[in-house]
């Protein structure tokens, strides 16, 4: 007599850490089930991947580039004048408020997310 065919013939190996391989077993236990290789394939087929697509954080990397860029360019000016203007304070302190209103929005969508 001969085994049947296996339906799965394919085999993949792979390498894990120690910590890697706790963290999967813990997994399992709480999962209730010992079947490791059937866990790993159905996280490999139906888990997911997570990709954060956050317009927020796009405009808040932008607000801190230009508030820098602006930042550089008053320090630069102070350096040459040795004086500092209201306007250029006012522009600096709204800056900084927007980038914290940003923080915010990227905090809150973030505690969306668990």
């Amino acid at each position: 007599m001969t085994a049947p065919k296996r339906k799965r013939d394919v085999q993949q190996n792979i390498r894990l850490s120690p910590q890697e391989l706790a963290l999967i077993q813990q997994k399992l236990a709480q999962l209730g089930t010992e079947n490791r290789e059937a866990y790993l394939r159905k996280m490999a087929l139906d888990g997911y991947v997570v990709r954060l697509e956050l317009p927020e954080l796009k405009e808040l990397v932008s607000l801190m580039r230009r508030s820098s860029n602006n930042l550089n360019q008053l320090t630069r000016r102070v350096h040459e004048t040795g004086r500092i203007y209201d306007a250029d304070l006012e522009d600096i302190s709204r800056r900084q408020e927007a980038l914290w209103d940003g923080v915010h929005q990227v905090l809150t969508q973030l505690a969306k997310l668990s």
